[in-house]
């Protein structure tokens, strides 16, 4: 289950219905089923184009990339999709590379609630948060 949300997306509701906006900054909060948490920030730009960063302090302190393009369509019925590649941290020195992909849909002009799947490069097949 992935969540996110948009701390710069308008508050103010007009009378008539909006297509929601995606460009702008997004918090993504991942839950795992084994409890484990995942945060990353996703930077829709315009024509389909963004990127993903990953907020992991163990990331930066190691040098490590944490941020990469990404890209991403808004359907009619207000369904997103976001997908890049993204390297996790394991442990103190391993990486878990691989693309993520999010399916969501907004549930208000603010927040977004879908699933992620994540494809390792090497490994496991891809597994559903």
């Amino acid at each position: 289950m992935a969540e996110t949300q948009s701390p710069s997306s308008p508050r103010d509701e007009s009378v008539s219905p909006r297509r929601p906006d995606l460009v702008g900054r997004w918090n993504i909060e991942i839950s795992f089923a084994d409890g484990g948490q995942r945060s990353l920030r996703f930077e829709a730009q315009g024509e389909g184009k963004g990127t993903l960063e990953l907020l992991d302090p163990r990331a930066k302190a190691w040098g490590t990339p944490t941020s990469w393009e990404a890209k991403w369509t808004l359907g009619k019925e207000n369904d997103v999709t976001f997908s890049g590649p993204v390297e996790f941290m394991l442990g103190n020195v391993g990486r878990d590379a691989g693309t993520l992909e999010f399916r969501g849909k907004f549930e208000a002009a603010d927040s977004i609630t879908g699933e992620v799947e994540f494809s390792p490069l090497v490994g496991e097949r891809p597994s559903k948060r």
